[in-house]
């Protein structure tokens, strides 16, 4: 079906943070399939685990105990503060589930009737997933123009506004409790790679506190060490009650999650599933991700490696005052911002590719950073001279 604005060009072949056409050309991939690939392409480690894994045991459904989902599990609880774990296949998906315990929470913690509903508050520019709860979730209109009526149960507001959350809140409790959950991104990356501010992330979560709301973090792009802490909710310093993932945790096999503090653990048999979440092969991978981030140090890499990206950019920003405005970002999610007269990022996006680099906008005026976790300084500084040729190509 026509649902991609695909480029012009069919990958066929990577190893580490290179990719290969069909036609032999060799890219610098900046992309990493958006912030999954966390090993690059073509790991050693991660292929023979899943060559291992394939010999022993790829699927039994979640009708029985599954040791690599427990140990997968066993894994994120004991490197976060979470304490048990629901797998799925996507980032969407684990929003989805997000949303279904945010309902119930509300309606067990809260006791808000069915009649009024809970709602969920969002922040504007956000981005949680293309399925139908998690697209109106999604503070962004763009993506709900078409599908019409969106599901009910959501309200937005401005990203890093305190004012205007704390105004939000009091609007929806005015009449008694309606809040069942906030759901934010620690950093927004779709919505054009914005940070969270510490001091707005505190206030929501003591608001949260007082009121009893579930507070979710949706780490499905920042998540894994992509921004220099193995979890985004560590740069801020602010624990959520329950967090979504996806993308980077399997290395480019699909794996979703969402993690919960025991206390909010609300469902029960029945209440959700997945067919196919949580099942040896996705799992294997999973593990073999994370193992190997603590093995590689692929956190402190990341850290490193981030500062040098930013660096760079921002040193890109200064020769081209007229083109660029900055550089936002945290670790290996960072965004160049063009000024408003320059080029709109896809025709940057366009332009590097013929030069040989692979990035990605977050909109029309950012384009994004999301490499493999193993990139190289190298790398990073041969990435930033052919975006600097791609753009001076437009102008």
């Amino acid at each position: 079906m026509d649902t991609y604005a695909r480029f012009p060009i069919t990958l066929v072949r990577g190893k580490g943070c290179w990719l290969w056409d069909s036609d032999g050309r060799r890219y610098l991939d900046c992309v990493a399939g958006i912030a999954v690939c966390t090993l690059g392409h073509s790991d050693r480690q991660l292929r023979r685990a899943l060559q291992r894994q394939l010999g022993r045991l790829q699927h039994v459904s979640n009708l029985y105990r599954i040791p690599e989902q427990q140990q997968l599990a066993a894994a994120i609880t004991a490197s976060s503060c979470f304490d048990r774990v629901f797998f799925c296949n996507s980032g969407a998906e684990a929003n989805e589930a997000a949303i279904k315990l945010a309902r119930k929470h509300g309606n067990l913690v809260r006791g808000i009737s069915a009649v009024d509903g809970p709602l969920i508050l969002t922040a504007q520019a956000s981005f949680h997933g293309r399925t139908l709860a998690a697209v109106t979730a999604t503070g962004q209109p763009k993506y709900h123009q078409g599908f019409e009526p969106m599901v009910q149960g959501f309200r937005h507001f401005p990203y890093n506004n305190t004012a205007a959350f704390e105004s939000l809140l009091a609007d929806c409790e005015a009449q008694g409790p309606r809040v069942a959950a906030v759901l934010l991104e620690p950093l927004q990356g779709e919505g054009g790679v914005h940070p969270g501010n510490r001091a707005f992330f505190e206030r929501v979560r003591q608001l949260c506190d007082q009121h009893g709301i579930l507070l979710i973090f949706d780490e499905v792009q920042i998540g894994v060490a992509r921004s220099g802490m193995l979890w985004g909710y560590e740069r801020l310093g602010v624990e959520p009650d329950a967090f979504t993932l996806a993308k980077g945790l399997g290395g480019g096999i699909p794996i979703g999650a969402l993690a919960v503090k025991q206390r909010f653990d609300h469902f029960r048999p029945g209440d959700h599933a997945s067919t196919f979440g949580g099942n040896p092969f996705a799992c294997r991978a999973g593990l073999t991700v994370l193992a190997e981030i603590e093995r590689r140090h692929l956190v402190e890499h990341v850290q490193e490696m981030g500062e040098q990206l930013q660096q760079a950019l921002s040193a890109l920003v200064a020769r081209h005052p007229t083109l660029l405005e900055g550089s936002r970002g945290w670790g290996l999610l960072q965004g160049l911002v063009l000024r408003p007269e320059a080029p709109q990022a896809p025709a940057v996006a366009r332009a590097a590719l013929a030069e040989g680099l692979l990035v990605v906008p977050a909109g029309a005026q950012v384009v994004r950073f999301v490499p493999p976790l193993t990139i190289s300084a190298r790398q990073l500084r041969r990435a930033v001279q052919l975006l600097e040729r791609a753009l001076l190509s437009l102008v």
